[in-house]
C-alpha cells in the first residue's frame, strides 16, 4: 500500500513538473481503462468466453461432491438424535472428509483459473500496453495513466482515450 502511495506521489510530482516545464509545448494527458479495452477486443472476448466455459466445467465437476456433502449434512441433522455416538462420529468424519475434498477441488480450480487467466490475458495486456505507447507517441501525449490507478481521484471524461486505444489495437491485428 505504501509503495502505491509513493508511486502516486511521484506521478503527481511528474505531472506537476511537466506542467511547469512544458511552456514551449502543451501537456497532453490521457486515461485508459485497460479492463474495458481488453474486454472490447475480439481476443479479449474469446479469452473471457474460455474462462467462463472453464468456470462452468469446474462447477459441473464439483456439483456431485457438493450434493453429496449437502445430503450427508441433512442426513446427519435428521438422524443425530437416533444414531449411536459411534455412528455420529463416523458421519462427522465423512462430512469432514467431503468438506476437505471440496476445499481441495476449489483450491485446484482457483489455481488453474489463475494460470489460464495469465495465459490468456497477459499477452493481450502486453500488446495493449504497446498500443497505448504507440497512441501516446503518435498523438503527442505527455502522460497516459490507467483509469482507477492509485492516486487518481478524479479526471475529466474527455481525457479518456480508451476508445482510441481499442480502435488502434483492433487495427493492428
Amino acid at each position: 500500500m505504501t509503495r502505491n502511495i509513493w508511486r502516486a506521489a511521484v506521478i503527481m510530482m511528474l505531472v506537476l513538473g511537466l506542467g511547469m516545464t512544458a511552456q514551449a509545448e502543451d501537456t497532453k494527458i490521457g486515461f485508459v481503462d485497460l479492463d474495458q479495452a481488453i474486454g472490447a477486443t475480439a481476443e479479449g472476448k474469446a479469452a473471457r468466453e474460455e474462462l467462463e466455459r472453464k468456470m462452468r466445467e469446474a462447477e459441473l465437476d464439483m456439483k456431485p461432491l457438493m450434493e453429496r456433502y449437502q445430503s450427508l449434512g441433512e442426513e446427519y441433522q435428521k438422524k443425530s438424535v437416533v444414531l449411536s455416538p459411534e455412528k455420529l462420529r463416523e458421519m462427522q468424519l465423512d462430512i469432514t472428509e467431503l468438506e476437505n475434498q471440496l476445499k481441495l477441488k476449489q483450491s485446484e480450480f482457483e489455481n488453474r483459473l489463475q494460470l489460464d487467466r495469465q495465459r490468456l490475458v497477459e499477452p493481450l495486456m502486453q500488446r495493449l500496453q504497446l498500443t497505448v505507447n504507440e497512441v501516446g507517441r503518435d498523438q503527442g501525449f505527455s502522460l497516459i495513466l490507467i483509469r482507477g490507478a492509485p492516486g487518481v481521484l478524479y479526471y475529466k471524461e474527455a481525457l479518456d482515450i480508451t476508445d482510441v486505444v481499442i480502435e488502434q489495437f483492433n487495427k493492428e491485428k
